[in-house]
């Protein structure tokens, strides 16, 4: 999956708060606080990967714009390439 500009600045936001919280979800598990840090180390997961899956208001105009190009501009095949040769 390639990133825009905009996602790659999303997703820098959330490793901003996800990777203090990871750290402290694994030394939590390592002190032996198994239901606290397996909690924290969910939670940074879901901040990381939430935003990349979930659709927000933001994303439909752009989803609609997708959609609408893919229906109006035909990618171009290797046959057609071939048979103009």
């Amino acid at each position: 999956m390639a990133l825009g500009i905009r996602q790659m600045l999303a997703l820098g936001g959330s490793l901003i708060f996800a990777i203090p919280l990871g750290i402290y979800a694994v030394e939590q598990l390592v002190r032996g606080e198994a239901l606290l840090g397996g909690a924290a180390l969910v939670v940074a997961g879901l901040m990381v990967a939430l935003p990349q899956y979930l659709t927000t208001p933001d994303d439909l105009p752009g989803k609609a714009a997708d959609r609408a190009l893919d229906r109006v501009v035909a990618e171009p095949n290797d046959e057609s390439a071939t048979d103009e040769e």
